[in-house]
């Protein structure tokens, strides 16, 4: 059994809670990380709402970027840890949310035209806009981000490139990480494909999207539904009630935006700002966790 401290708002009151966790069962090999006793965190442990940090929240770090997801995890305002994954020429993942480099390094171009060789040379530019300081850095491969985060967090990639989806899946099941990972998309028919091949699935729906989508025929494969919390309320509610067991609202950030989320029955949010929500307690929602597990130790270096 361990413990961890908890930072929670209840009635638009914020206080610090124990939360006993027991520990799964250790695995054979060097899987499992110590801080849990043994054997990886799975969905399973996630709490009723769920925060996840969107591309390790991108209005607090360098998105996709492996610094910024260690600050993520360690200053532990999630429970879930987003990224973004592409596939270069080779048939390497890398965690990279455009189709270009030009936006979010110092270098251009395609990401599928690249190597794994040429991959290493490229550089993040982080935003101007960021706070602290941070350095330029290569972008992690989606091994890399496996390696260090695994069975620590659960962890949210979405498959930018459908045609990476095999090799994706092979990753995470090489690792033992099939209930910790969720496979998201925008395309229900790649969900079910994740769903098939024993991966937790996820599907995310734009507000125009939501009009017309009837997501209870997803409900028997899709883990979560992923809504825009700009759609209309009744889109909203439609989604919250389809039988789909998890409806996270993307991307917010705001209080005022999660509060409506969390009203209208979502059971999480993803954000671009995580240490915000966690520092701003919810109102109008009964008994909704205002931040995700504390005190984590350092993840292990690569």
């Amino acid at each position: 059994m361990v413990t961890r401290t908890v930072l929670t708002g209840l009635s638009g009151l914020v206080s610090l809670t124990t939360l006993a966790l027991a520990a799964p069962a250790a695995p054979a090999g060097p899987l499992a990380p110590l801080e849990w006793g043994g054997g990886p965190l799975t969905v399973e442990a996630l709490p009723h709402v769920t925060y996840t940090a969107h591309r390790g929240g991108a209005l607090e770090v360098p998105e996709n970027s492996m610094s910024g997801l260690v600050a993520a995890y360690e200053r532990g305002t999630a429970q879930v840890i987003d990224a973004d994954t592409r596939i270069l020429r080779d048939g390497t993942l890398v965690a990279m949310h455009d189709a270009t480099l030009d936006r979010t390094t110092t270098s251009t171009g395609p990401v599928g035209s690249l190597t794994l060789r040429q991959w290493k040379k490229v550089r993040l530019r982080p935003g101007p806009g960021l706070p602290g300081s941070w350095r330029s850095e290569r972008p992690p491969t989606v091994a890399e981000i496996l390696d260090r985060f695994g069975g620590r967090i659960v962890l949210m990639l979405e498959a930018k490139d459908p045609r990476g989806l095999r090799s994706l899946g092979k990753l995470i099941r090489a690792r033992g990480l099939t209930r910790s990972v969720f496979v998201n998309s925008n395309d229900p028919g790649v969900a079910l494909r994740a769903h098939r091949m024993g991966l937790l699935s996820q599907v995310w729906r734009s507000r125009t999207q939501m009009r017309t989508d009837r997501p209870e025929r997803w409900a028997g494969y899709v883990d979560v539904l992923d809504v825009d919390h700009k759609a209309r309320d009744i889109d909203l509610l439609r989604a919250v009630n389809s039988g789909v067991p998890r409806v996270w609202a993307h991307t917010v950030t705001t209080p005022g935006q999660r509060d409506r989320a969390l009203r209208l029955g979502c059971n999480g949010v993803i954000t671009d700002a995580p240490g915000l929500l966690a520092r701003t307690p919810a109102k109008g929602t009964k008994g909704v966790s205002a931040a995700g597990l504390r005190e984590r130790p350092p993840v292990n270096p690569v």
